[in-house]
């Protein structure tokens, strides 16, 4: 480890990896406002589903291969590979510009989600105390949502003053940043081994952690939000008059940015479930507030207290996880943790465009629907508590 247990974790290590994850995360948001109508200019407006899901499934199918990668070939080389991937999507959007071939990019493009944060949240583990878990994720956390807020912000005046390929591109070069990073950083795998093609074969073992379905549960439950959201707000953004769709997400950030600034060692003080109780909560709020309002201001009231939620909810989840975790499968258990996120998200965005099919007045139906499934990752949790009788984990 870089620190002690009393000592700073701000360590040049967590200045680089969460100067990285910035990029990594501006590069892939930078796009996602622009894309339901760059599919309907396609002729695929009835598939808009389809934008997240396919991302999130492929993303979903690599984190096995991503977590026994990071356990066995290292942190560092994974995280490169996400990054990597988005460098190659960025510059092949504009030309494969057919309905089949941007569906297929989307494909490939949810493998950088699948690599880079499993071995980020790893590394993490490595050089940071155990006791400073919950403070460390959350301002790594935080740099994340800064990308999700600059990226989909900045996207959408490259595309509005410039052009759409312009934008693609864009995302290119803030990825390619990324990996220059990455391959300026120390690996931390103490027992690493030079990579063969056996470590791509995987058995029943390596794709789930048993010891954090917990936390996964909680997070696939919590995160069908995040894939409602993203398929359903640009065109929400739209109805209400705003000419910006990243507007959403860039109130959404900014409030969980202030959130995680204040809250950053909540989850290490005051328990996780405790923290992770309080931020589903708000996100199952801020959902109604999404739907229940129909004018600029609710969007904006709904964007910050959805970012409030999820910035309290997610470093105490990413700690828990690592918790229940076994250190020499780290890798493994953020997999696993990242695939519920996965499901959820794709889930979300299939449900919520099976349901919406370009029909405005059934956005609010949609979000209040979700806000129920939100909900129950809520009475899971303390259902948990009660079965392990325990209060703080």
């Amino acid at each position: 480890m870089d620190s002690e247990q009393n000592g700073s974790i701000y360590t040049a290590s967590f200045f680089l990896l969460c100067l990285s994850t910035l990029l990594f995360s501006a590069s892939f948001n930078m796009i996602i406002p622009e894309l339901p109508n760059y599919l309907t200019s396609l002729g695929g407006a009835e598939h808009k589903g389809l934008i997240i899901a396919l991302f999130t499934l492929t993303a979903g199918i690599s984190r096995p291969f991503s977590g026994k990668l990071t356990d066995k070939w290292g942190r560092v080389p994974v995280m490169a590979i996400g990054s990597i991937v988005c460098v190659i999507c960025g510059f092949l959007y504009p030309i494969l510009s057919s309905l089949s071939g941007f569906f297929l990019l989307r494909l490939i493009h949810g493998f950088s989600t699948g690599f880079k944060p499993t071995a980020t949240a790893a590394y993490i583990a490595d050089i940071i105390p155990s006791n400073r878990w919950g403070e460390a994720l959350g301002m790594h956390g935080l740099c994340y949502s800064l990308g999700s807020a600059i990226g989909p912000a900045l996207g959408g005046f490259v595309a509005q003053a410039y052009s759409l390929d312009a934008m693609f591109y864009s995302s290119s070069a803030f990825a390619f940043l990324s990996i220059i990073i990455v391959f300026n950083m120390k690996e931390t795998l103490k027992n690493k081994s030079k990579f063969h093609v056996s470590m791509l074969t995987i058995t029943k073992k390596d794709i789930l952690e048993v010891k954090v379905l917990p936390a996964a549960i909680v997070m696939l439950l919590c995160y069908s939000s995040s894939g409602v959201i993203l398929t359903l707000i640009p065109d929400w953004s739209e109805n209400l008059g705003i000419a910006n769709k990243g507007l959403f997400f860039t109130v959404y950030t900014i409030a969980s940015v202030a959130i995680r600034l204040l809250s950053r060692k909540a989850a290490d003080q005051h328990g996780r479930t405790i923290m992770m109780r309080i931020g589903v909560i708000i996100m199952t709020i801020s959902l109604i507030i999404l739907g229940f309002g129909k004018s600029i201001n609710y969007l904006i009231l709904g964007a910050a207290v959805f970012g409030v939620g999820s910035g309290i909810l997610s470093p105490a989840l990413n700690a828990w996880t690592i918790d229940l975790s076994d250190p020499n499968h780290r890798g493994r258990a953020m997999a696993t943790m990242y695939i519920a996120l996965e499901i959820g998200i794709g889930f979300g965005a299939l449900f919520a465009g099976y349901i919406y099919h370009d029909i405005i007045n059934r956005i609010p139906q949609i979000l209040y629907g979700n806000a129920i499934v939100v909900f129950l990752a809520l009475l899971y949790i303390y259902y948990w508590e009660k079965t392990k009788n325990t209060q703080h984990y």
